[in-house]
Formats: structure tokens, C-alpha cells, sequence
């Protein structure tokens, strides 16, 4: 059994997947990398899959299968993964070598001592092309570093600040066990990776390392703000899914409660924004439906996002009001460096 299982998605991923698997590769013979080639035509990821796992026999998987989108191509990783833990890295993205041996010696303690772990959590960068100073990630604030922790121990996540998937590692049972099933041919389902497994994690660790270098600059990149508005019904389309997971007001323990409220928060203001930005009459119906879904599925968590902070913030009347909020947008992402 491996320790580390890591499933990095790729559709037609040659012009980089190279130097993603090259950085991963510094795990050795205790990490196993799933090549998933998500139905490629256009270049020749298929192949490179396939001369990986040539050259590095017992390391490196190749997996391919028909398109079905980023969720099922993690699925599908999950699915073939024998390693006691289990991450997702881009194609487009790569680690930190001096960081993955950190990140595997913390892994390891764990497995050698009998204990289990969930959650292990750590920074990623933001490599944003054409900027010289990477924003950086840190939980340092929020979660005591150096040891095993449960939620109770937690402090306060700021906004743009929550967890993503470039943070965790997660125990690969857990995500079994939680049902975990990412809807196929839809984007932005990593934030469906993150959220719908927390109600399962009983023990955490941070470890305040700079791991996962998080890469933004492709025209075509999911992230891109105006790539991200023109899929803005895949954006809807996950918030709607995460809100029917749980009702977060039966989660315990309190500061669990407390952070799956804030990433659901994140999650409307981001559909919100997007549909503002957009300056579209249909997209600003979309809006107003996203809010009214949320208060017909649960009145108690619409009437405390729809009256908190950033709810008003993003809720403002008039085309005044649409102008203050896309200002608002703009300050906290100067400031956290995202898209």
C-alpha cells in the first residue's frame, strides 16, 4: 500500500503536465501518481500518460477514459487509488519539493504511530503570471500548527481565506466512506471536494508549509474571471448542490458550523458577483434566483447570508448600488491576489 495516492486530471494537458509530474515524482516509491487522461483528442496527453507509467513502473498509472469532466477524472483517481491518503493536483499546477518531503515525513509519523488522521492541511501559492509577488495562503492564523487537532480547536477564517483543494490532503477511506461524487462535464466541483467531506473529519493537522504552487494566467483557465462568468451557471449549479448537502445548523461542532456557513457565504457572493460583472439582464435573474433558492431550501442560513456582510454588500439596489459592489469585489481581490 502506498502513502500518498495523487490524481492529477488531465484533457489535453501536454503543453504542461510534464512539469507537474516531474515535481511529484520526488515522492518516490511511496507516492503513487494517477494519470487520468480525461478523453484527450486535441493533443498528446494520452501518450504521455502512457510513457510515464513506462518509465516509472509502480509510480506512475496511466488511466484514460471518455470525457467526463474534471469531478469524474478525480473520481476516477479515487477510485483506483491504493494509498492511505489521497490529493488532486492540476496539470497546469506543481508542488514544492523541499515542502513534499515535509508533507510526506508528517504522513508517515502518522501511519507509523497508529494514528488516524483525516485532514491535512497546508498553504498553496498563488503563481498569478506576470506578478512578482506570489500571494501565499497561510492558515497559520486559524489552525495550531504541529499537531493533531479536532474542529473545536480552530480559529476564526477570514473571507478568502477558506480551504480549497490545493490545501488538503484527505485520508482516502474518508472520502469513500462520505460518498463523495463529483457531478461529471462541470466546473468548479473542487469546491464540492472540499466542503462535502468536513462534517467527516475528526482529526486535523496544518502543517505551515508552501506545498501546492497554484498557477493562474491561461486565457482559457477555469479561473479566469471572464471564463468564469460566462460559465456562470456551472457556478450555480455547485453552490445549489452544496447547499443541499447539509443543513449546516445541525453540524457539530460549533466552529465547524461556523466555517461551513462562511464557505457557502463565499460561495453566493461569488455567483453574485459574477452575475453583476456580467452587466447582463439574464444573468442578473440568475441572481435574484440563486437568492431564492437559498431561501426556500433554508430560511434560517438565507436570512443570515442574505443580512451579513458580504450578503449586503452584494445585494445593494440599483445600478449605484451594482457599481459599489463590483468595487467592493475588486478591493478583496487586490488584496488576496485571486483570478
Amino acid at each position: 500500500m502506498k502513502l500518498l495516492s495523487i490524481a492529477i486530471p488531465c484533457y489535453n494537458s501536454a503543453a504542461y503536465m510534464r512539469h507537474c509530474i516531474t515535481t511529484l515524482l520526488h515522492g518516490r516509491d511511496e507516492v503513487e501518481i494517477l494519470i487520468v487522461d480525461d478523453g484527450s483528442t486535441k493533443d498528446n496527453t494520452a501518450a504521455i500518460a502512457d510513457e510515464y507509467e513506462r518509465k516509472y513502473p509502480g509510480i506512475c498509472r496511466a488511466i484514460h477514459q471518455p470525457n467526463g469532466g474534471h469531478g469524474r477524472a478525480v473520481c476516477t483517481g479515487l477510485e483506483h487509488a491504493t494509498g492511505i491518503f489521497f490529493k488532486v493536483v492540476d496539470s497546469d499546477d506543481w508542488v514544492d519539493e523541499s515542502a513534499y518531503d515535509k508533507i510526506l515525513d508528517t504522513l508517515r509519523k502518522f501511519v507509523q504511530a497508529g494514528e488516524q488522521l483525516d485532514m491535512l492541511v497546508s498553504n498553496f501559492v498563488y503563481e498569478k503570471e506576470g506578478v512578482r509577488h506570489k500571494k501565499v495562503m497561510s492558515y497559520k492564523r486559524v489552525l495550531p500548527e504541529g499537531r493533531r487537532i479536532s474542529w473545536d480547536e480552530i480559529g476564526h477564517f477570514l473571507p478568502g481565506q477558506y480551504i480549497l483543494m490545493h490545501s488538503v490532503i484527505y485520508r482516502t477511506q474518508l472520502l469513500r466512506d462520505c460518498g463523495l461524487d463529483l457531478p461529471e462535464h462541470t466546473f468548479y466541483v473542487d469546491n464540492i471536494f472540499v466542503y462535502q467531506p468536513l462534517p467527516h473529519v475528526k482529526a486535523l493537522y496544518y502543517l505551515n508549509v508552501n506545498f501546492y504552487r497554484y498557477f493562474i494566467g491561461r486565457a482559457d483557465q477555469s479561473v479566469n474571471e471572464e471564463v468564469m462568468i460566462g460559465r456562470i451557471d456551472q457556478q450555480i449549479r455547485v453552490t445549489k448542490l452544496m447547499i443541499g448537502y447539509y443543513d449546516p445548523y445541525q453540524i457539530s461542532p460549533p466552529k465547524l458550523r461556523r466555517y461551513m456557513i462562511l464557505y457557502l457565504e463565499i460561495m453566493m457572493t461569488i455567483c453574485s458577483i459574477l452575475a453583476i460583472k456580467s452587466g447582463t439582464d439574464e444573468n442578473f435573474e440568475k441572481k435574484k434566483e440563486i437568492w431564492k433558492y437559498l431561501k426556500q431550501q433554508n430560511l434560517h442560513l438565507f436570512l443570515r447570508l442574505r443580512w451579513g456582510f458580504l450578503g449586503q454588500g452584494v445585494n445593494i439596489p440599483g445600478k449605484g448600488g451594482r457599481k459599489l459592489s463590483i468595487t467592493g469585489y475588486q478591493i478583496v481581490q487586490k488584496f488576496y491576489g485571486f483570478n
